[in-house]
């Protein structure tokens, strides 16, 4: 068995439209891509909680259906036009897509990463480079966090040169639960991760459990029933975005305990500033390291 890309170049306005056409007429799927891709007119599209693009296209969009290799292709690609109103059947190039193991191809894509001085995150395919490092193994999965990202190795890095050995530990917006690991494996007493995903939650339960740590995992609401705003941290560290970290920085201050390190990621170097700002009536944080346009904060509250 076979399939076949067909691909048509729209403009915006008809970019979704015409993909749940496509969809309707019989494509397996349908994806969205900037027709403009690798030239200097290339747009990238994203956002912050709160602000992401109102839609998933550009002013030239490429739509991509996957469908069968024996399907009529110049019958669904009507069929969709005609759905939508078009009265000419835009033009479209088709694709073929060889069959592959895409388990294996997958899997290929995603190497051991290094991390600061002895840090690995290797997935479970793989074997680890130097057994004696420190060794999280990994899958990439629904939650973030597999080290590949700055903010995530910005943290990471943190962790390893200032280890909580012997500490308390706040992993807030754990995604994965690769930091609060990190933590563990680095001698901390009591690690507690909270996210507002129930799939994170699950997510870090495992990864936990297949690294052999010892960590509570929570949502926010559990975390604040059985954890009350009184009890604070030795560490807190929060890998998010610029935004909520803003309007959470009375409650991530306050979980400081006194001498205690707080540890903000997910902060572009241009925001750096307006971040710090939010958190100056509380601690002061300035800049310990940037990594490809991404920033960590760091500070630490006087006993």
């Amino acid at each position: 068995m076979g399939w076949i890309e067909i691909v048509i170049e729209v403009a915006r306005e008809q970019a979704e439209a015409l993909s749940d056409a496509l969809m309707d007429a019989g494509a397996l799927s349908v994806s969205v891509e900037d027709a403009d891709e690798g030239t200097d007119a290339e747009r990238p599209l994203f956002g912050e909680p709160g602000m992401e693009p109102d839609e998933a296209a550009w002013d030239r969009s490429r739509v991509v259906a996957l469908a069968d290799i024996d399907a009529d292709h110049a019958e669904l690609v009507a069929e969709a036009a005609a759905a939508i109103g078009l009265t000419v059947v835009p033009a479209y190039i088709t694709r073929n897509v060889e069959e592959q193991d895409w388990v294996r191809l997958t899997q290929s894509q995603f190497a051991p990463i290094h991390i600061g001085k002895n840090i690995w995150v290797v997935p479970s395919w793989h074997d680890a480079p130097d057994p004696d490092a420190l060794i999280l193994e990994l899958d990439p999965g629904l939650a973030f966090g597999t080290g590949s990202h700055p903010t995530t190795k910005l943290c990471m890095e943190w962790l390893e040169a200032h280890a909580p050995k012997d500490l308390s530990v706040l992993d807030y917006g754990c995604g994965s639960g690769i930091l609060a690991m990190v933590a563990s494996k680095l001698g901390a007493a009591n690690v507690i991760g909270v996210d507002i995903d129930p799939q994170a939650i699950e997510s870090a339960n495992f990864n936990a459990e297949r690294n052999n740590c010892q960590i509570e995992y929570a949502l926010p609401e559990g975390f604040g029933a059985a954890h009350p705003a009184s009890q604070k941290f030795d560490v807190v560290v929060a890998n998010i975005l610029s935004s909520p970290l803003k309007l959470m920085a009375p409650m991530l201050a306050g979980r400081v305990a006194s001498g205690g390190s707080l540890i903000l990621s997910g902060v572009l170097a241009r925001q750096a500033e307006e971040v710090a700002e939010a958190y100056a009536p509380f601690i002061k944080l300035t800049v310990w390291a940037e990594h490809e346009g991404w920033v960590a904060l760091s500070g630490s509250l006087s006993n």
